[in-house]
């Protein structure tokens, strides 16, 4: 009796123990599964202002730097988050006391304390104005709309502002029904926002039948899309017109002096180009921004012309080498503006296409002021729809020829940067050699799209119409007058009949070498063949298009090979 006991509350004692264990073991799998689950249901919170920005929560991304301000109804931004989100080569003129900034279309500045803000040249009145709070620059965002082309929305209920850019498309949609908005694309999800019937969503995008939206009170979510309606663009994307449909660019430099008059193209047809770029203007010597007007009524001449044969035209702008004008200019905002405006002058007068920078010969120290130029005169053309392209050399050189250039930051603000690839040995050289042997090109198209971090849809290649015969004596040494340029088209008279050009593979040009007197003849030969081989890297490479220095030095055949290769006709 007893016995029977004992064994019956033994057995009692392991069904318990057994039930106890399969306790544990739901309750660690439940725990498990909330732990797996729990970023679907875990909504984040933020305790202040939420900011968000063309559909991203910038607040929880942790891309906000500072707190967004609330003043007097002005909301502001912090330096750091305009810089972030809206100008990166956002500017403190300390001479001024001003900050310029710039977007698209828009170059402004705000002189700090000031309740007014210049837009391209045109002074409006603001309610705010750049204040410091805690060691901080904050700028009265609410108040720039015009500026970055953007719209601000304040959203009390939910403590939100939203700020969206108005060249980005936006489409919206209606609910069906009323809807819990779910953090995550599931069902079993936690709700950020729970909205009515006939809502209006902004439609940010849609994968496996879920749509995540942003709801009227500022919220970012999810909804199934089966329960959306009257899908439609309410803003459509804003878009550039290509004038090229396609084409690359294929650009020759019509280059005359201020001592010249615009030439007479009118008999000229040109097959195998797109763009002309004529030297119309130039800085003025200690012209505080003046430009010199060389084009006249000869330059409307050019003007019909190129239109007429369909070619766009991108007056050239030079600074002629002059060193110090050109730094009194980049170094003063009034003198910058001067120009630009200048600029935009000519660009209406003559109903340009473009303008082609061509600024050489500039103090090292001026590198980011020419940006800075280039910086603030890039909105005011984009919205004419002028094309801006700057002139370049190559990344490794001298201080004023080479190191004066921050080729990321110009072609982060311009259509197109041109790489003058030319002058590898100048006239100045100490050595014999070529203007531009295929290896220097090709290796400094890479450095270009490489360490300069230039994207190929921006990069010009520039190719010589041009070459240098250098004149050495018995000893090897350069003589006086050392060298002296050859055109393209006049080579052929300048080598004896009996000399045979040799073919270098790694320049891809033909050399040439002769006795003269006493003295030995050098020349590494421009002509179609050398030509067609840089053409057809800048084809390889995709790059952007072709640059031609200059009208008049080349063979009339060079044309028919640009056509074939470049512009494929």
């Amino acid at each position: 009796m007893e016995k029977g006991k004992r064994i019956e509350k033994e057995k009692r004692n392991i069904g318990k123990f057994i039930r106890n264990i399969i306790i544990v073991l739901i309750a660690l799998g439940l725990v498990a599964f909330i732990l797996a689950k729990a970023p679907d249901y875990a909504v984040p919170r933020h305790e202040g202002m939420r900011l968000i920005i063309n559909n991203r929560n910038v607040t929880n991304s942790d891309s906000l730097k500072e707190d967004v301000l609330i003043e007097n109804g002005i909301i502001y931004l912090s330096k750091a988050d305009i810089a972030n989100f809206f100008d990166k080569y956002l500017y403190y003129d300390q001479k001024y006391n001003q900050y310029i900034t710039t977007s698209n279309t828009k170059e402004a500045s705000i002189v700090i304390g000031e309740n007014k803000m210049k837009v391209n040249g045109t002074s409006y009145p603001i309610k705010g104005t750049i204040i410091k709070r805690d060691d901080k620059i904050y700028f009265p965002i609410s108040e720039m709309n015009q500026v970055y082309d953007i719209a601000i929305q304040q959203i009390q209920a939910t403590n939100t502002i939203t700020i969206d850019s108005l060249d980005r498309e936006q489409i919206q949609a209606q609910t069906t029904k009323k809807l819990a908005v779910k953090y995550k694309a599931k069902v079993l999800s936690g709700t950020v926002d729970k909205i009515d019937a006939n809502a209006n969503v902004v439609w940010i995008s849609d994968n496996n039948g879920w749509v995540r939206v942003r709801t009227e009170n500022g919220k970012i979510g999810y909804i199934q899309e089966k329960d959306l309606t009257n899908k439609k663009t309410v803003r459509s994307a804003k878009t550039e017109t290509d004038p090229f449909k396609g084409q690359k660019v294929s650009l020759v430099w019509d280059y005359y002096s201020e001592f010249a008059q615009t030439p007479d193209r009118r008999e000229t047809k040109i097959e195998g180009i797109n763009v002309v770029s004529p030297s119309f203007f130039s800085l003025k010597q200690l012209g505080k921004g003046d430009l010199v007007d060389k084009a006249g009524e000869a330059g409307m001449q050019y003007r019909n012309w190129a239109k007429e044969n369909g070619y766009q035209i991108w007056a050239m702008v030079s600074n002629e080498s002059r060193i110090e004008t050109t730094t009194e200019v980049l170094n003063d905002y009034q003198l910058r503006q001067n120009l630009i405006s200048n600029i935009m002058k000519a660009v209406e007068i003559y109903q340009l296409d473009g303008i082609n920078m061509d600024f050489e010969n500039m103090y090292q120290s001026d590198k980011e002021m020419y940006s800075r130029l280039i910086i603030e005169l890039y909105p005011r053309l984009r919205e004419k729809g002028i094309k801006l392209s700057v002139d370049v050399t190559a990344p490794d050189g001298s201080e004023t020829w080479s190191l004066c250039f921050n080729r990321n930051a110009i072609a982060n603000n311009a259509d197109y940067i041109v790489f003058m690839a030319y002058d590898q040995n100048t006239a100045k050289s100490t050595k014999a050699g070529t203007t531009a042997g295929y290896n220097w090109v090709k290796t400094n198209v890479d450095k270009f799209l490489g360490q300069e971090g230039v994207a190929k849809n921006k990069l010009i290649l520039g190719i010589p119409f041009y070459t240098r015969i250098w004149t050495e004596n018995a000893a090897g040494e350069l003589t006086d007058p050392k060298t002296k340029t050859v055109d393209m088209k006049d080579v052929d008279s300048l080598i004896p009949a009996n000399i045979t050009k040799t073919w270098n593979e790694d320049l891809r040009q033909y050399y040439v070498e002769f006795a003269d007197g006493n003295n030995k003849k050098r020349m590494w030969i421009e002509d179609e063949k050398s030509i067609q081989e840089k053409l057809l890297l800048a084809r390889d490479y995709d790059l952007a298009g072709v640059a031609f220095w200059e009208k008049d030095r080349e063979k009339d055949d060079v044309w028919k090979i640009v056509q074939n290769i470049i512009l494929n006709k």
